[in-house]
């Protein structure tokens, strides 16, 4: 018995629908009663369409008189749509220093309102390596220097925080 999935539902279709009586919808949505399964299918036979059961919970069954292969073709063009419009938000991430150099940290931050622009959260870390760590206080002005300058397009999450030997903050774009 072969069963076709529409966004994983399983329909069955003409012979394939079993039951005894089943209730009929025509295919302008009218309600056409309660009747056999093969008067049902006669019926869709002589329209050229096919008898789908769309609830096989109910009790009876009930069928509609429709062009399945158009059906199908307009549920996966829905689906595709919806597809289309998800965006995924990534979290992106720009590391540096706390001896960072003024152009260094102008490209850093082009890079960062870039991603916030685009959608995306991002991850500004500073990492301090060997003496370094005896001036955190340095990183923390790094990281509220940066969100000054990314306040138009974004805001800040979690504030400049020491995990070890790197200090994290985290900015999401502004709802537009």
């Amino acid at each position: 018995m072969e069963v076709s999935y529409i966004s994983n539902i399983a329909h069955q279709i003409n012979e394939e629908i079993r039951d005894r009586e089943v209730r009929l919808i025509g295919e302008d949505g009218a309600q056409l009663g309660i009747m056999s399964s093969e008067e049902a299918l006669k019926i869709a036979a002589e329209k050229e369409l096919d008898l789908v059961k769309i609830a096989p919970g109910s009790n009876p069954p009930v069928c509609r008189v429709m062009d399945y292969g158009k059906y199908r073709f307009e549920q996966s063009k829905r689906e595709k749509e919806a597809r289309k419009n998800q965006r995924v938000i990534e979290v992106k991430e720009i590391r540096m220093s706390p001896s960072i150099g003024l152009n260094d940290f102008n490209v850093k931050l082009k890079n960062g309102q870039k991603f916030l622009r685009e959608g995306d959260r991002v991850k500004v870390t500073v990492r301090f390596r060997g003496r370094e760590m005896a001036h955190t206080e340095l990183g923390e002005e790094l990281l509220k220097k940066f969100a000054e300058e990314c306040a138009d397009i974004g805001n800040v999450d979690k504030n400049p925080k020491l995990e070890g030997r790197n200090m994290s903050m985290f900015m999401s774009p502004k709802a537009k």
